[in-house]
């Protein structure tokens, strides 16, 4: 991703998946970066950050969004992601 605002690295959470940005007049596609993390010392929070690479956009300017999650807040959001992990599974099986 050029220009890219997130530092991407090998320490990054997942990079290149597929992104979607939708709006009231647009929908756009772009390969997309996802980060976990937590401040070095003294973390109170979990950061959630989200970036979709410019180059493949029209509509928005670069940027990414940064969710800040408590503890408790980060491990609902896990076990959601467990729960509909399951189920895709579940139905890729049965196919």
């Amino acid at each position: 991703m050029a220009d890219r605002i997130m530092k991407v690295n090998a320490f990054t959470t997942l990079d290149l998946l597929d992104g979607e940005a939708e709006g009231h007049d647009f929908e756009e596609e772009a390969y997309a970066v996802l980060n976990v993390t937590s401040p070095r010392q003294d973390p109170d929070h979990v950061s959630l950050q989200l970036e979709l690479d410019n180059t493949q956009l029209e509509h928005l300017q670069a940027h990414a969004d940064t969710v800040r999650l408590s503890a408790d807040e980060a491990r609902q959001l896990a076990a959601e992601l467990e729960d509909h992990a399951e189920k895709v599974e579940a139905a890729q099986v049965q196919d």
